[in-house]
């Protein structure tokens, strides 16, 4: 049988090909295997034949090639052999022919133009690259000519020749004006294939100086510019004018302003030209004419259609374009000229040669020793070609003779071929338009079997499908291959199994008896190797309930279902598809595990649905069709709980579940959310329903867990917005078997409760966790840690045993089983408990307290065995209590204070003490049962601490100059008082506090009289208690000597006069008027001037009037922002707000319900607020608003 196969060059480098006889090897694309065989080279990369390069870069020419072993290069150059070690600009790329010729350090790339060829050579054969012609690309200058202006009569044609200098390759020709701007062109004016731009008729807004045609070489990346053309054009008016100035009889004088004609073709020239193109090149014909008005150009094929899909229209209809011509386009094609005037023609012969193109291109070819084998060269072109052969790149005339070698015109035909038979061949398909030249090897090669797919290969696939395992192998010669099922089966034969050349097995149809382990062995000559791969057979996905065709109004809800049965291995994916696309992304589409959902459905929901359920090994679907229709007029809609479902259905009966299916009742216009599933157990609790689950409101069916020995039955409640439905009739009654139980009791514990028992509970199975008649339980306990044997007793349904005559506190594993008429429960898992405590025997001993200052202590002590403990440690509690204060030498009532210290702990920490008092303390172990015995008490000691504050201030006898002071001492003086210390300083009018005065007081005094002090003046006081620790807190008071007599008569005398109270009323007046005419404003919309000056400077300093409550913003100052003292207002409420002042009144009493006297001084008691610390020195705070004061007065 022969075989063919075919692989991209491109894509092959390395690889062999399989050749067209019987015998030929076909060497699969394994990395591995190919980088192990023996293999002649093989040309991967080279450069183009016409190489064309830029004269100012390197030359880099491209030659790579791969074998086995990796060849060496060389090169010939126009001929002969190119010694590249001689020319120091010249270097070869490591591993690889490719050349590289340095330009750029100094060489020139017209000394290297030439023909190149590269020759990849090893052991096995060499093979040879493509004349690579190198030419260096020219940019050559535009020759310098003197262009006369054009002078053009109006509607005449016009052609302004580009002529653009030879360059290689041939630059490409655009037309632009001074600006670089291209010129317009249309079906009037356009550029012709040559470069010259023609004119059809000219027309005055042609007028210009500055037709400039550029040519772009793109090699060099440079463009040459051609000087700039003038064109005036001329109507026939001003020309007659002009003449008719200078002659006095002519022709033209009174010709028509502009003549029409009929068309004339501008290129090409005559009735008939010819033109030559080469098969898969782009054919471009060309027809531009001049006429008046202008021509349109239509093109035809002679006895043909212009073919289909390869011809395209350019420059405005004016340029044919077929593209990938064959000798099929040759032939007469036709341009028409035509305008209102009349038409013109030009048939252009068009012959389509070819240079050579391969029929059938020599293939590798990879033989056995013995083996025959044939290359076979074919190649047309027209001419057609002629074909010659060369051996490892030398004409295969004068090559070394090959026995086992015959050339037969386009034929090398190889018979009995041995190992020395490996060689590359070239063959060479040429006529006068080009040359084709491919290498083809011929590899002898003597390989024992291998197997190339991996070892132990898993298949899966469905049943009933058909099943192909791969045994991808090679060998030289060709290896037999045999299929085994099993370690130790019989060779595979008979019609159920197909044996592929390549070494495939398909099973066309495989059956579930089809899995299993499967033997691959090739064999040849020189050797033999099998593998084995492994087949499972999977059960095909089916969807078992389909969606069906469905009739909605418009508005409602629809549900699809697509309930499906798969594989328990394979992981389905269910996909929705409307009208074979994707679902609209819409929130109405609820996509659920088994069914699909459309809320409140429209209109432009109608079409089919498409349910896809895919895995990784099959796919199945199916289809429904929705329907929408327009919902019948309704009253209006009343929303109610759902009407109860019915018709409840038992099906599926299992031991261990059954299938609940139900109608829903109808929703009261609000969707049904959800279903809730309840049950109830007529043999254990008659009556009483339980729940068992729920599912969403889409669905009417649910597969239900049952317990055995259980009698159910079971009703349906639906839910939605508005609530729940009542329930369902219930279900008919369906008894399940009984079983042993399932499951053992929770929440074993062991706790004695007196101390030579041990209470064994635990919580008894509920009825339908009983799985049957009989419930008892299999209590077990042993000593833990003793060899001891299980004691075990069976109870009745009960959750308690005592277990008696245990030692205190011992530790037991502890196991409760269920069982019933029908068996025991599993083995249940154990637990630790614990016979019962007995109160602890000894107390902690080595108590020691470590005072760490005034209010806290640290108690140290020595844990107690654990054995004395006699059941769980809990923790230490610390008994202490305060006997006496040491600085009054006085007992009181006696408070024990307790601190429990948890676990097991051995210090503890005594906060809260009394500084300067004598302390006793004592522990004791605490466990289940309850305390311990103490500890001998221990006495200790706190130091002295700083004093509390004196138990009061009192200031008495004001005098013009002097006041007296009376205080009590600390009720907590926490240590012996050395002394007092008083602090005073005066406060003005303004609240700024006076210089800080401070006087020492033996600690044996209670009163003092300050003197010399100043008349009407307040003062603050601060007076504290010291012991030898430091000060205690300070309390304060404040007090007022009396003022002189005299002056107060002149204060009273001015705040009676006449003229003072009138002055008073008629600011009390204004401001009442102002506020009013304010009011009157802001509610008409006016504004104040304020505003109105705000409004025309915009300034960002002054604050408009609050809009929130209609008082006036702070104005402040650009340098300080500091509120103004002057001018300013209070809000409405009268009030002084804290930021206006830090430091008011308000700060020395309880809010602002201080008292003004008649003459203005503040009578408030201070007191009730924490006062700040005295200040050292004079403190400024600024003082109230006058308007704080005359609005309180209003």
């Amino acid at each position: 049988m022969m075989k063919k196969m075919s692989i991209p060059t491109s894509k092959t480098s390395l690889v062999l090909f399989l050749c067209q006889i019987i015998s030929a090897l076909d060497v699969p694309l394994d990395s591995k295997l190919l980088e192990e065989l023996s293999q002649p080279p093989t040309i991967t990369q080279q450069s183009p034949k016409d190489y064309i390069v830029d004269p100012r870069e390197n030359i880099v020419i491209q030659c790579e090639a791969k074998g086995k072993p990796p060849p060496s290069f060389s090169w010939t150059r126009n001929g002969t052999h190119f010694d590249i070690d001689k020319d120091a600009q010249v270097t070869m790329k490591p591993n690889s022919g490719t050349l590289v010729i340095n330009i750029m350090n100094g060489g020139k790339a017209e000394a290297y133009e030439g023909v190149y060829q590269c020759t990849a050579r090893n052991e096995r054969g060499a093979a040879i690259s493509n004349n690579i012609v190198i030419r260096p690309s020219r940019s050559p200058l535009w020759t310098k000519e003197k262009l006369e202006p054009n002078h053009v009569r109006e509607g005449d044609s016009l052609v302004l020749h580009c002529r653009p200098p030879v360059g290689l390759p041939p630059p490409i020709i655009f037309w632009m004006d001074n600006a670089f701007q291209r010129l317009p062109q249309s079906e009037r004016v356009s550029q012709g294939l040559n470069g010259d731009l023609y004119f059809s008729n000219v027309q005055p807004e042609d007028t210009r100086e500055d037709y400039i045609c550029y040519a772009r070489f793109n090699h060099t990346q440079t463009i040459q510019q051609k000087q700039p053309i003038s064109v005036k054009v001329f109507s026939m008016d001003s020309l007659n004018d002009t003449i008719a100035a200078n002659l006095s009889d002519t022709d033209i004088y009174g010709a028509k302003p502009v003549t029409e004609r009929q068309p004339v073709l501008l290129t090409p020239t005559g009735s008939t030209s010819t033109k030559v193109e080469l098969r898969g090149n782009v054919l471009l014909l060309e027809c531009i004419a001049a006429g008046l008005p202008t021509p349109v150009i239509r093109w035809i094929k002679e006895g043909g259609e212009l073919p289909a899909n390869r011809t395209f229209f350019e420059n405005f209809k004016k340029t044919l374009k077929i593209i990938d011509v064959s000798e099929a386009d040759s032939g007469n094609y036709k341009c028409i000229a035509r305008n209102t005037l009349g038409s013109v023609h030009h048939v252009i012969s068009v012959t389509v040669k070819a240079a050579p193109y391969w029929i059938t291109a020599p293939r590798n070819l990879v033989l056995s020793p013995g083996e025959d084998g044939t290359l076979i060269c074919r190649a047309n072109g027209n001419p057609k070609p002629s074909i010659s052969w060369l051996a490892n790149g030398v004409p295969i005339a004068i090559a070394p003779e090959d026995p086992s070698r015959k050339v037969d015109g386009d034929t090398i035909i190889f018979s009995h071929v041995q190992e020395r038979s490996s060689a590359v061949y070239q063959c060479n398909a040429s006529n006068e338009y080009g040359y084709l030249l491919a290498n083809a090897f011929v590899n002898v090669l003597a390989e024992p079997p291998r197997i190339l797919t991996p070892a132990n290969k898993l298949y899966q696939v469905i049943a009933d499908s058909p099943a192909l395992l791969d045994c991808a192998y090679f060998g030289s010669p060709k290896p037999e291959i045999e299929w085994f099922k099993g370690v130790k089966g019989s060779i595979l034969r008979g019609n159920e199994y197909v044996f592929h050349d390549n070494g495939t097995l398909e099973i066309p149809v495989a059956q579930k008896n089809s899995a299993g382990t499967y033997t691959c062995v090739a064999r040849n000559e020189l050797g033999k190797i099998q593998n084995e791969v492994q087949l499972e057979i999977k059960d095909p996905t089916m969807i078992i309930k389909q969606p069906e065709y469905k009739v909605i109004q418009r508005y409602g809800q629809v549900s699809f279902e697509c309930i499906i049965k798969h594989d328990s291995t394979l992981l389905p994916t269910v996909t929705w598809l409307k009208d074979n696309d994707e679902l609209p992304d819409d929130e109405r589409f609820l996509v659920g595990k088994d069914n699909l959902t459309i809320m409140n459905v429209t209109d432009k929901d109608d079409g089919t649905y498409t349910c896809i359920v895919n895995t990784t090994l099959d796919s199945v679907s199916a289809s429904a069709v929705l329907t929408v229709v327009a919902a019948p007029p309704t009253p209006a809609i009343i929303y109610a709980r759902p009407n109860p479902p019915f018709d409840l259905e038992l099906t599926g009966q299992l031991e261990r579940s059954i299938e609940l299916s139900w109608i829903p009742g109808d929703e009261n216009n609000s969707p049904i959310t959800n279903f809730v599933i309840e049950y109830e157990d007529a043999l254990h609790e008659p009556g009483v329903w339980h729940y068992q689950t729920e599912v969403p409101g889409t669905q009417t069916t649910v597969q239900l867990k049952l317990s055995p020995y259980v009698n159910y039955s079971f009703r349906v409640i639906a839910v939605n917005k508005i609530g729940r439905s009542q329930p369902s009739e219930p279900s008919e009654q369906y008894l399940t078997k009984s079983a042993s139980p399932d499951e053992n009791p929770a929440n074993v514990q062991g706790i004695g409760s007196e101390p030579d028992n041990l209470v064994i509970t635990w919580e008894p199975l509920k009825g339908f966790q009983s799985n049957g008649p009989g419930l008892q339980y299999k209590v077990s306990w042993r000593q833990k840690d003793v060899d001891d044997e299980w004691t075990s007793v069976i109870v009745a349904n009960v959750s308690k045993y005592i277990v008696s005559g245990t030692p205190t506190f011992v530790p037991y594993e502890i196991k409760v089983q269920a069982l019933n008429d029908l068996g025991y429960a599993p083995e249940p898992s154990e637990v630790i408990g614990h016979s019962g405590e007995d109160l602890p025997m000894v107390a902690p001993g080595n108590v020691q307290v470590h005072v760490i200052n005034s209010t806290l202590a640290k108690v140290h002590w020595d844990p107690v065995p654990l054995k004395t403990v006699r059941g769980h440690l809990q923790g230490y509690k610390v008994y202490y209590w305060k006997v006496q204060s040491l600085s009054r030498r006085s007992r009181r009532h006696v408070e024990k204070k307790i601190l429990t210290f948890r676990g097991n702990k051995t210090f503890g920490m005594l906060p809260g003490l009394e500084p300067y008092s004598s302390y006793m303390l004592n522990v004791r172990v605490v466990n289940g049962k309850g305390e311990g015995p103490a500890s001998p008490d221990k006495v200790f000691k706190t130091p002295e601490g700083v004093p509390g504050s004196p138990s009061f201030l009192k200031i008495t006898n004001p005098t013009l100059d002097s006041l007296t002071l009376e205080w009590g001492s600390p009720t907590h003086p926490n240590g012996i008082l050395t002394s007092y210390t008083l602090k005073f300083q005066p406060i003005n009018n303004t609240h700024e506090l006076g210089p800080l005065v401070e006087i020492r007081i033996p600690a044996n005094e209670s009163s003092l009289i300050l003197k010399n002090l100043n008349y009407s003046t307040r003062y603050k006081f601060y007076f504290n208690a010291q012991t030898s620790v430091g000060s205690g807190s300070q309390i304060t008071e404040e007090a007022v000597t009396i003022m002189d007599e005299a002056m107060a008569s002149r204060q009273v005398d001015i705040a009676t006069q006449g003229w003072f109270i009138g002055l008073m009323c008629a600011v009390a007046l204004l401001i009442l008027i102002l506020l009013i005419v304010c009011f009157i404003r802001r509610n008409k919309g006016g504004k104040y001037p304020v505003k109105e000056k705000e409004d025309a400077h915009a300034d960002p300093e002054i604050q408009p009037m609050k809009e929130d409550d209609g008082t006036f913003g702070e104005y402040s100052d650009a340098e300080d922002h500091k509120p103004l003292k002057k001018g300013s207002r209070t809000p409405s409420d009268r009030t002084v707000k804290k930021e206006d002042s830090d430091d008011s009144l308000v700060d020395y009493g309880e809010g602002v319900n201080g008292q003004f006297n008649e003459d203005g001084s503040f009578i408030g008691q201070y007191s009730g607020k924490k006062e700040k610390e005295p200040a050292e020195g004079n403190e400024s705070s600024e003082a109230p608003s006058p308007v704080n004061a005359m609005n309180s007065f209003v």
